[in-house]
């Protein structure tokens, strides 16, 4: 890439156009699989793979081209991401299948929560498994169907319910220190995980608090009849393996490397699982004699983890070319032309992540094109390591989570389909965005952190 030591902008035919149509093919591509019913990670591929072809076919150094997408998918962070994704599907498995997320609903529903108080205890059971797994899509797939239609029966408002769940998904998307985003912002700045996330907790915290407040405050509505409300199978045996999660999170605040970290969590969690009987032995690894195959928990997390990284290395290969073009940087130099305040260095961070999560529809990606010029430039401008990673993590946990055309908006909607049998209604992608009060919050800690300076006192390395 350019920003990473090559002089020479990668040339295309038809100069920055050229450089840009790879991203409109996919760009397109994207708006097609969104009006058709946006699919997983794994129906974006094809659409990838055309984009590259695209982008082959218009550079005028195609042996160059070639090289630099695979530069651009061997960075250390990449490679870093995909191993956490691989190891956190592990981790996010077993934590599903000794029954720790039914745990959870079921202490709800045990407390007797209604109405607003069980949406308030949505957000946060969401936000521990967020928390827990690193992953914002997996809680939002596991947690959603199991509680949204168990509001029926405590009358919830649908909107504020579907709202917690998506805004809890969010809250660990945006503090985990196993998060792809918290990963991405903190390597990119060359900040460690744990101090990102400490220095993290007083933007994240009041907006948590917020969505709490909103959910208990606006969460009340119709209560459905007994036998409308969907039943939810399961106990609190699973509620032990909330140890596993704490083990990994006390591993990275004490700066204990993310690999490791994750690897005494999944050995933790097998060990601690099959002495009380939450998971068996042929869970872990069953082999069936002469089919050449194999069944495990620990194989299903590793393939929940495929289809994202597939995604990523191929969205990285792309844009790493559009990268070496030069045409970031002209970009980036042209929205720097204004220097001055140290508020206005700010902004420019938060509004060139802004327009990369629009374009390139991931936020992981996004972090990674723009961070290497964040850290160059504002870090040149006195703005702490752990204050840049900070402010692109924050604004890479807002629009994905608000605007109806991202993925965790539409995975959202979709589960609110589980509530129909029990009465409650099918959601659509912008209401889960305009009731998530987590991510709402994010953006007016945002305003007060660039427009009035919170926070801005942090340490961290320049």
């Amino acid at each position: 890439m350019t920003h990473s030591g090559l002089t020479q902008p990668l040339a295309f035919r038809g100069g920055a156009a050229g450089a840009l149509a790879p991203l409109a093919v996919f760009l397109a591509g994207v708006a097609w699989l969104a009006a058709q019913g946006a699919p997983d990670e794994r129906g974006f591929w094809p659409v990838l793979v055309a984009a590259l072809i695209a982008g082959l076919t218009l550079a005028r150094d195609r042996a160059r081209y070639a090289d630099t997408i695979v530069a651009g998918m061997a960075q250390p962070v990449v490679l870093l991401m995909i191993v956490a994704w691989l190891l956190s599907g592990v981790l996010s498995t077993l934590l599903t299948a000794t029954g720790f997320v039914q745990a959870l609903s079921f202490t709800a529903r045990a407390l007797e929560l209604g109405g607003g108080w069980y949406a308030g205890a949505a957000f946060l059971a969401c936000a521990l498994v967020s928390t827990s797994t690193g992953t914002s899509f997996g809680t939002i797939l596991i947690c959603g169907p199991l509680l949204y239609p168990a509001g029926a029966a405590v009358g919830v408002h649908p909107g504020v319910l579907l709202g917690a769940i998506l805004g809890g998904a969010t809250f660990g998307d945006s503090i985990s220190p196993i998060s792809d985003t918290t990963i991405a912002s903190a390597g990119t700045q060359g900040a460690d995980i744990g101090g990102t996330v400490r220095a993290r907790l007083k933007y994240v915290l009041p907006a948590g608090l917020l969505a709490f407040v909103v959910a208990v405050a606006f969460g009340k509505g119709a209560v459905a009849s007994g036998g409308a409300a969907a039943a939810i199978e399961g106990g609190a045996r699973g509620l032990p393996m909330a140890l596993v999660p704490l083990l990994v999170l006390a591993l990275l605040l004490a700066k204990r490397h993310l690999v490791e970290a994750l690897l005494f969590g999944v050995a933790a969690a097998i060990a601690l699982a099959l002495p009380l009987g939450l998971l068996r032995v042929d869970q872990v690894l069953s082999v069936t004699p002469g089919s050449l195959s194999a069944t495990s928990v620990v194989i299903d997390g590793l393939e929940r983890g495929v289809g994202v990284s597939v995604f990523t290395l191929l969205l990285v290969g792309l844009v790493a070319a559009l990268d070496a073009s030069g045409v970031v940087a002209r970009a980036v130099a042209w929205s720097e032309s204004g220097r001055g305040h140290i508020a206005g260095v700010e902004g420019r961070i938060v509004a060139m992540l802004s327009v990369a999560v629009v374009l390139t529809t991931h936020s992981v990606v996004a972090i990674l094109t723009v961070g290497p010029y964040v850290a160059a430039g504002a870090g040149r401008h006195g703005v702490s390591a752990y204050r840049r990673a900070n402010l692109l993590d924050l604004t890479a946990c807002t629009w994905p989570f608000l605007l109806p055309f991202f993925l965790p908006t539409i995975l959202a909607a979709s589960a609110s389909a589980s509530g129909v049998a029990a009465g409650l209604p099918r959601l659509s992608p912008l209401d889960a965005g305009l009731w998530n009060a987590y991510s709402w919050g994010l953006v007016l800690m945002l305003v007060l952190a660039v427009g009035g300076g919170y926070g801005r006192d942090e340490g961290g390395a320049r």
